[in-house]
């Protein structure tokens, strides 16, 4: 699996982990390395099937496989002690090693997640899947982003995004590789005892304008944790830490801080 390690190198140095949503590619963190590399050791890899970590996933590909996988990668290169940062499918992949009392994880940022798929997200998963089998990749590349981003930052970066697409489209996955991902995350749902068991501290991110997962599904899975706070904003869209970077870097900064020096976290 691919891993990339920026940042500090000191042997005091706080690590972060970032792990990325459906796409599972390193490169979605950009956004956050700049605010992040002066204070922290900022872990970022292509989860496995994606990007520059390539293998045939199987049938019955699982968060929890994901969670053991992140596990035995850290492992290997001698990352102890860390603090999890997970977009969507990646905040899944948080929970899952906080459920399995992964060693060394200390505090969870879940961005966008769930603890069960909402009806919504489920249909909008529906309506790529046929997509992607009745147009292909390029077609699917190109909704991606109405899912993803409110209107107006489409508008404002369209150039951007139709190079992005063109990269993406280039390297696309393999279609059974994508279509077991999705398989993952809709099977993912932990029951409230599992979840009443998570006892790191853990900063939920949502917003309200989320296309894809509605803000609702954090504001849930923060009441059946038992050491949760949630921070919802009204713009960014499903991605926020790319259209909105500066808004999710300071608050991620401050969760981290509260968590790592023991003090109140503010709002």
């Amino acid at each position: 699996m691919h891993i990339e390690i920026h940042g500090r190198r000191d042997a005091d140095a706080p690590t972060l982990v970032c792990s990325s949503g459906l796409g599972g590619a390193a490169h979605f963190w950009m956004p956050q390395l700049d605010a992040l590399t002066s204070d922290y050791r900022v872990v970022l890899y292509d989860q496995l099937g994606t990007g520059k970590s390539p293998a045939t996933l199987p049938a019955d590909y699982s968060i929890d496989a994901m969670a053991s996988e992140l596990r035995t990668l850290l492992a290997s290169h001698g990352i102890g002690d860390y603090h999890l940062i997970g977009h969507a499918l990646g905040g899944l992949v948080g929970l899952a090693l906080a459920i399995q009392q992964a060693p060394g994880l200390r505090s969870l940022t879940l961005m966008n997640a769930w603890s069960r798929v909402s009806p919504h997200t489920a249909r909008c998963f529906s309506v790529r899947k046929q997509l992607l089998a009745g147009s292909g990749p390029a077609a699917y590349v190109e909704a991606q982003a109405l899912f993803l981003y409110p209107p107006d930052w489409i508008a404002a970066n369209i150039e951007q995004l139709q190079i992005d697409d063109r990269r993406h489209v280039a390297g696309f996955p393999p279609t059974d590789n994508l279509l077991r991902r999705i398989a993952a995350l809709q099977a993912f749902a932990p029951d409230a005892q599992a979840l009443a068991g998570v006892r790191q501290p853990t900063l939920l991110i949502a917003n309200r304008d989320d296309m894809l997962v509605p803000w609702q599904c954090s504001r849930e899975l923060a009441e059946q944790l038992p050491n949760a706070r949630l921070e919802c904003f009204d713009y960014g869209g499903h991605a926020s830490s790319v259209t909105c970077p500066d808004t999710i870097n300071t608050t991620l900064k401050r969760f981290l801080a509260s968590v790592i020096h023991d003090t109140e976290y503010a709002a």
